[in-house]
């Protein structure tokens, strides 16, 4: 946890100037990509709060292009509008704080609890993809159709959803 720690450190100060405290870091969630992935990172997501004073990152036009602050809820409209690319983890992570009320809440709820741990297997059933992660029905055989446990991302165009119910 101590290198995953330095990692985030390391990249927020590289690519967006800021200057964050490792013990401030919640770990959030642990993601391993596809089997067959063009590029395979076991990622650690932690959350921290950033002040949102306008002047906060600086990006560095090489990994980061654009900055701007939004809600959760607008990064998934700006997805589902085609207006925004964006990888599957950090999609799940937004869906997960779109229900919170406040930066404070939000990290005290991932405190709360165990990071939530990811290794994603890929299907497309009628051009559609699906990110199936552990616990899911569909898991282990690939039959997304079957009836049982969710634990998946639909990536549907203009409609990409979590379904996580047992």
């Amino acid at each position: 946890m101590a290198a995953a720690r330095a990692a985030a450190v390391r990249e927020a100060a590289e690519e967006a100037s800021l200057d964050l405290d490792p013990s401030g870091l919640v770990p959030f969630s642990f993601w391993v990509p596809p089997l067959g992935a063009p590029k395979r990172f076991a990622t650690w997501f932690f959350l921290i709060e950033v002040p949102n004073d306008g002047n906060a990152v600086v990006v560095d036009q090489m990994e980061i292009h654009k900055s701007e602050w939004m809600t959760p809820a607008t990064a998934i409209g700006r997805v589902n509008a085609a207006q925004m690319a964006m990888a599957p983890p950090t999609f799940a992570t937004l869906w997960w704080l779109r229900d919170q009320t406040d930066p404070q809440g939000a990290t005290a709820a991932a405190r709360s609890r165990e990071p939530e741990r990811f290794a994603t297997r890929m299907r497309t059933h009628g051009g559609v993809m699906t990110a199936l992660w552990q616990g899911d029905i569909a898991y282990d055989d690939g039959d997304i159709d079957q009836a049982g446990p969710r634990r998946r991302l639909i990536m549907d165009p203009g409609s990409w959803r979590i379904e996580m119910h047992p």
